[in-house]
């Protein structure tokens, strides 16, 4: 059921336009596992979620784009987390919490999460829009990090991969949940899973020198896995 109050009032504000954009990403999931994505229109997901066909284009670019939680808040998150902190936060602490305000854009709703899952194993168009997504917050991880390792040995290549294994596990920890039953009460689980990343992160405060070159080839096995679904 859609909110009662117009399309055009609702979007004057933050907080309504994000109302508005998750229902129709609710409305999207709900006709492409009902009806099929091929089969499911621009229309049919306005119409679902109560608004115009110009009201959707506002929030997606196409309906191939519907079922994406708000990525570009996501990148906003992270940003903003390496901006406000604090200049002695440990890079390895800064680096896990940045990627874990993610979290919430995929587990906020586990109804649409489930059905989220479903469709991008089963729809090339929407499994492709997934993986580009990634790659947004691998380039952005990378170069936030970078930034701050300039001048070390190898800070480049320990930036980047520091930046894949984050993505990986982050990946990694919510196909486990979502396998689980995406439980809201299991979050909390899913981020602690995540966070046994740390300490195969090459960055400071390893006892030893971290095997960058068996890292990135673990890495990119782990990539094409999570490709093939």
């Amino acid at each position: 059921m859609t909110n009662s109050t117009p399309a055009s009032r609702r979007g004057r504000s933050p907080e309504g336009r994000a109302e508005l954009r998750r229902e129709l990403v609710a409305a999207a999931a709900r006709l492409f596992t009902e009806r099929g994505y091929d089969e499911t229109t621009v229309d049919d997901i306005a119409a679902a979620a109560g608004v115009g066909r110009r009201t959707f284009f506002r929030y997606f670019r196409g309906k191939e784009d519907a079922l994406s939680p708000d990525h570009g808040r996501g990148l906003a998150r992270i940003a903003e987390v390496f901006d406000t902190a604090h200049p002695d936060e440990p890079l390895r602490s800064l680096a896990l919490r940045a990627a874990e305000t993610v979290f919430e854009l995929y587990t906020d709703d586990a109804e649409v999460a489930r059905q989220r899952f479903a469709l991008i194993r089963e729809v090339p168009a929407l499994r492709d829009r997934e993986a580009a997504s990634v790659q947004h917050y691998r380039r952005l991880l990378t170069r936030e990090l970078t930034a701050r390792m300039a001048g070390e040995p190898d800070g480049e290549l320990r930036a980047a991969v520091t930046a894949a294994a984050l993505v990986a596990a982050h990946n990694q920890a919510l196909r486990r949940w979502l396998a689980d039953g995406a439980r809201s009460r299991h979050v909390p689980a899913c981020v602690e899973h995540f966070r046994t990343v740390a300490p195969m992160l090459p960055l400071e405060g390893a006892t030893t020198e971290p095997d960058l070159e068996g890292v990135t080839r673990r890495l990119e096995r782990a990539a094409r896995a999570l490709e093939r679904g």
